[in-house]
């Protein structure tokens, strides 16, 4: 029998690792971008408003407007990361449109709609993923954690626009895991349940608050609302050396609302 090995504080730090979080100024992301700062990371933010305000509360914190879906944009985000340290460790792919999407019948959903959903949610996954990997590769491995939802794992009706995106998110953290093996990128992802973020409250108009509210509590073995700061040390751990041996998994938080 091996002998057993308990973890140590090496296991969890990120000391001297540059992480990029996409939509990372607030809510989910800003949760993962302070997760991943106590760790030690130096962050990027990137997002389309304040990202300067919000790397500026990280020591050598890197903020950069950026619209996901834009390869511009994209190039830009890395191109600062690599000036302000010359590496890029870690890519949380978080950006996304959720909370100002109204909920409907799938065939009222418009189609410019529609691709808007996915040219962020898909397409900015994949244009982060793209123009990160060559320099994980030359670095030596790297981290990518993509935020799916739980939403394709339950059904969830009258958002088809935007559960079908995070499903192809859950299918690239798969393809991408076997694909980048090989170079020591490890890709995993991250599926929560309807978070109380500041996207959420700032978007009355948008997702049913109170409704997906009582129907998360009511279907969750604890009792209470989810909020962003639950996600993080999940996402935080999957960019740490205590992961290193985990690819293509998905870890689902939720309070016990589906089992895995």
């Amino acid at each position: 029998m091996s002998e057993l090995v308990m973890p140590s504080n090496e296991d969890f730090s990120l000391a001297g690792r540059t992480a990029i979080v996409t939509g990372g100024a607030k809510g989910i992301g800003r949760a993962i971008a302070d997760g991943l700062a106590r760790a030690g990371a130096r962050i990027v933010i990137a997002d389309l408003a304040g990202a300067q305000e919000a790397a500026a509360s990280y020591p050598e914190g890197v903020g950069v407007t950026a619209d996901v879906s834009n390869p511009d944009d994209i190039d830009a985000m890395v191109d600062a990361a690599l000036e302000a340290s010359g590496r890029i460790d870690i890519l949380v792919n978080n950006a996304g449109i959720y909370t100002s999407l109204p909920m409907r019948p799938f065939e009222e959903i418009p189609l410019e709609e529609w691709r808007t959903v996915n040219e962020v949610n898909v397409i900015g996954t994949f244009l982060g993923c793209r123009a990160v990997v060559p320099h994980m590769r030359r670095g030596g491995g790297g981290r990518i954690v993509n935020i799916t939802s739980g939403t394709i794992f339950r059904g969830v009706p009258f958002l088809l626009h935007y559960v079908s995106s995070k499903g192809a998110v859950l299918a690239m953290t798969r393809a991408l895991a076997r694909e980048l093996g090989d170079d020591g990128v490890l890709v995993n992802s991250v599926a929560p349940s309807f978070t109380i973020s500041d996207g959420v409250r700032e978007n009355p108009a948008g997702v049913d608050f109170e409704t997906l509210s009582n129907v998360s509590i009511a279907n969750r073995i604890l009792k209470r609302d989810q909020f962003p700061e639950d996600l993080a040390a999940a996402a935080v751990f999957l960019c740490s050396p205590g992961s290193a041996f985990m690819t293509g998994q998905t870890i689902v938080v939720d309070g016990g609302q589906y089992f895995q």
